[in-house]
């Protein structure tokens, strides 16, 4: 089944190769979506794939890349677009 979730990450997330590290994550998992800065110093996650995957995913994006601190990750329930590819 086919879920989506909409994070934003917090802490130093930018800069840090977060984004980059999280798309190649993710393209692992098979997961689409998109991460992206936004100018408030977090960033947002959007994933879609399998429920497992994107679980697994969002254990990672509150670690983050090895240069990251995540001070806290808000998770939201979104209805599946049928993205494809993930951006980051």
């Amino acid at each position: 089944m086919t879920i989506r979730r909409r994070l934003l990450v917090s802490g130093r997330v930018q800069g840090v190769f977060y984004r980059d590290s999280c798309r190649r994550e993710a393209e692992e998992k098979g997961i689409a979506g998109s991460a992206r800065n936004l100018s408030d110093g977090r960033v947002e996650v959007i994933l879609e794939g399998d429920e497992d995957a994107i679980n697994r995913m969002i254990d990672w994006c509150r670690r983050g890349s090895s240069q990251a601190r995540v001070d806290s990750v808000e998770v939201e329930d979104q209805d599946p677009q049928g993205a494809t590819g993930f951006r980051a």
